[in-house]
């Protein structure tokens, strides 16, 4: 009829997002370390949200509502990782700084190099997995290294912007990768130090002091 005032149709409320599901740290940490033993075992393309859900006796779902897919669940996963190996080392002089580094990227290095297997040409692909992995393994040793270098250049040890820097990292990283496909062994402690001693010290003309008898370096597998 003329006058009467439209009816106007309900508005409708927005749609809850999505609620995640409250997981506890324990229980999270057991996720994440389960998708990451499946990566160094079997790569990532054989990774599943229904295997991993199996090996922690969970349902998938409670996997999907949580990180909404296996990019993100890895990616999630591969930064709880971010514990940095060389934090807190400071000995008074680079070659100690250098060696104790180098031992320390040794202790660990089987598990990382599979993880760097496992993902490395997915990271190529996916720029999610590319930016937690630099995050969790390489960013916080860059920049440990980094302070190494500067603690040694105030100290007066080495020179201001010494060429030799910039590949301290390139080495050890690179060389840690690598052995597995060249000699079939991992970069062990005793193989990293000796890397520091024969290459690293000498290109920053630094002498190389004896080896402390308890280095804790391991005989190569």
């Amino acid at each position: 009829m003329a006058g009467q005032s439209a009816r106007t149709a309900p508005v409708s409320e927005p749609a809850a997002p999505a609620r995640r599901s409250k997981i506890s740290p324990e229980r999270e940490r057991e996720f994440f370390a389960a998708v990451l033993d499946q990566l160094r075992e079997h790569g990532y393309e054989s990774v599943t949200m229904e295997g991993v859900a199996a090996r922690v006796r969970c349902g998938k779902s409670t996997l999907y509502r949580q990180w909404g897919s296996k990019p993100r669940f890895v990616a999630a996963a591969l930064r709880s990782e971010r514990c940095p190996r060389f934090a807190g080392i400071d000995t008074g002089s680079l070659a100690g700084d250098l060696r104790a580094a180098a031992h320390a990227a040794g202790t660990e290095s089987c598990d990382d190099t599979r993880l760097l297997h496992a993902l490395g040409h997915t990271t190529l692909q996916d720029h999610e997995l590319q930016r937690a992995l630099c995050e969790a393994l390489v960013e916080p040793e860059l920049a440990a290294l980094d302070a190494m270098l500067a603690r040694a250049e105030a100290r007066g040890e080495i020179g201001a912007a010494h060429p030799a820097a910039e590949y301290v990292a390139a080495l050890l990283f690179g060389v840690t990768r690598v052995r597995p496909q060249l000699e079939g062994r991992f970069a062990d402690p005793a193989y990293l130090i000796g890397l520091v001693d024969a290459v690293i010290l000498p290109a920053f003309g630094l002498a190389v002091p004896p080896r402390p008898a308890a280095d804790g370096a391991s005989p190569a597998p």
